[in-house]
């Protein structure tokens, strides 16, 4: 969808015309109050189910697990709406794509971008989809501070906010994980300041690494153990410091390279900075109860026991925080081993949590429809 309403942006600057690009899953219903938000995290995008019919581009949706007909969030009953964000490198407008005041890609001079930012253009494009106000907004990771920040700049447009192994700000040690991956795109001598598109290089070796420093804290101690141990890659060792000699090597090597593929280095160093700047306590003398204070959603709130990256702590800052407010907040704690990554994968409690809270929302949808009539 294309937008010529210029949008201003946190840091000053901003966008006069844009691009979003989105799916729906489902139908909306006579009342327009059935559609739920889905928020995507670092490096997905608006395919957040189902799979393309074109074999040449197929691709499972991200959320899959989640999403579509008889799921936890099932397509049968809600309008589900996935929105590519502003930056990235899945259709929206991003630093891939051509700066009409240079007639060259954007490149490094594509605009910061904030969680907030994403908000309002997401705002923009569910307006234009003719829904008033959403019944949920849905997110794991970065994708749940933006449904945290829906209920924030939106109050009265969100019934419902889903908030998933998120946070309300990232902590120092997470910060400096991002840092550490932006230098190794950065330094890449392929990067050349962000405009290696002129060049037709890609910062494949910053890439890599970048991915691989992020993979290791998206799994827990325990599955890494598990899965891979001390295990040698070879039967022999080489005794070498450059050839890989451990599973554990070539499984990270092996999703940089797959990272290198298809994601662009400039959108990493936005994403990722966005994740930094997020802080809605911030201009609230850090008081993230005075904050909340304005807030009119339910939520949920959902954390995972072995996730060290957004660890259950976090959550619970939120849970504090809506109870000092006395919003409604149901939390769960599962004792999931899969750390930082669970919130994507199949758990019978984690799905069987959200299944039941979207259901409490389907009846609610579906007494006022009776009413309705």
């Amino acid at each position: 969808m294309n937008f010529t309403e210029p949008l201003i942006l946190r840091s000053g600057e901003k966008l006069d015309s844009y691009h979003l690009a989105y799916e729906t899953y489902g139908a909306l219903n006579s009342l327009k109050n059935n559609a739920v938000l889905i928020c995507h995290a670092l490096n997905a995008s608006h395919h957040v189910a189902g799979v393309y019919a074109d074999a040449e581009s197929a691709s499972i949706g991200w959320w899959d697990t989640m999403i579509g007909p008889g799921k936890p969030v099932d397509t049968d009953q809600f309008f589900v709406i996935g929105i590519n964000n502003l930056g990235s490198c899945f259709g929206s407008t991003g630093p891939m794509h051509l700066n009409p005041k240079t007639q060259k890609a954007w490149g490094s001079q594509f605009p910061v971008v904030t969680v907030e930012d994403w908000v309002e253009a997401q705002q923009r494009l569910v307006s234009a989809l003719g829904i008033e106000k959403l019944c949920a907004v849905m997110g794991g990771s970065l994708g749940g501070m933006q449904a945290l920040s829906w209920t924030l700049q939106y109050p009265d447009k969100v019934m419902h906010s889903i908030v998933i192994a998120s946070a309300p700000n990232l902590n120092a040690e997470n910060i400096a994980f991002n840092e550490v991956a932006r230098r190794a795109i950065v330094n890449d001598p392929d990067f050349h300041g962000g405009n290696f598109y002129e060049y037709n290089v890609i910062p494949r070796r910053g890439l890599k690494i970048a991915r691989m420093i992020g993979h290791i804290t998206y799994l827990s101690d325990d599955v890494m153990n598990a899965k891979f141990g001390r295990e040698l890659k070879n039967e022999k060792i080489k005794y070498s410091t450059q050839d890989v000699e451990f599973q554990i090597e070539s499984y990270l090597r092996y999703q940089g390279e797959k990272f290198s593929e298809y994601f662009d280095a400039n959108t990493y160093l936005l994403i990722t900075r966005a994740l930094d700047y997020f802080d809605p306590a911030k201009d609230y003398k850090n008081n993230l109860s005075l904050a909340f204070k304005e807030l009119q959603a339910s939520f949920l709130v959902i954390s995972f026991k072995t996730d060290w990256r957004f660890s259950p702590s976090r959550s619970r800052e939120i849970v504090k925080a809506l109870i000092d407010n006395k919003r409604a907040v149901t939390y769960a704690e599962i004792d999931a081993p899969h750390g930082h990554d669970a919130f994507l994968l199949e758990d019978y409690r984690y799905l069987s949590v959200v299944r039941a809270y979207f259901e409490e929302i389907e009846k609610k949808i579906n007494a006022k429809e009776q009413n309705n009539e």
